[in-house]
């Protein structure tokens, strides 16, 4: 038996897949035919969100070969909403790119955990033994 449900795999590519057409559709034109020809925080931004859409895409080949994309997307928006947006919140009021950005992470927070297949995480992630910090030496033949 599978170690991960179909419906869990299926689950899984939808999110790679909703990851993937998201940024793709609004990262993307930015990248191809860029606003301007200055780089800044914006631009690495852009970059970075281009690389997850493509990563995802290859995500929905390999859904749990690509968990890791998965955990990093949950954990960056967590930090985003505890470090940022509430202290933004409790100090006054968000303006309207922190209201708008605060959505989107609540969508990643509340969808990405559902699809993660959380015993398979800390079955492979940590509670499996890491890999050697070197390789043995080979043996040579006597």
């Amino acid at each position: 038996m599978s170690e991960v449900s179909t419906l869990r795999l299926y689950l899984l590519r939808g999110m790679y897949l909703l990851i993937a057409v998201g940024l793709a559709n609004m990262v993307w034109p930015l990248i191809i035919a860029p606003p301007d020809s200055v780089a800044n925080a914006k631009t690495v931004i852009r970059s970075l969100l281009g690389a997850l859409a493509l990563l995802s895409a290859l995500g929905l080949r390999y859904p749990l070969k690509m968990l890791p994309l998965l955990l990093f997307e949950l954990l960056w928006k967590v930090i985003w909403v505890v470090a940022f947006a509430l202290r933004m919140w409790l100090a006054g009021g968000l303006d309207d790119y922190a209201s708008e950005t605060l959505f989107a992470c609540m969508m990643g927070i509340v969808l990405v955990p559902i699809a993660i297949p959380w015993g398979y995480v800390f079955r492979h992630y940590f509670r499996a033994p890491g890999d050697p910090w070197r390789q043995a030496a080979p043996r040579r033949a006597a």
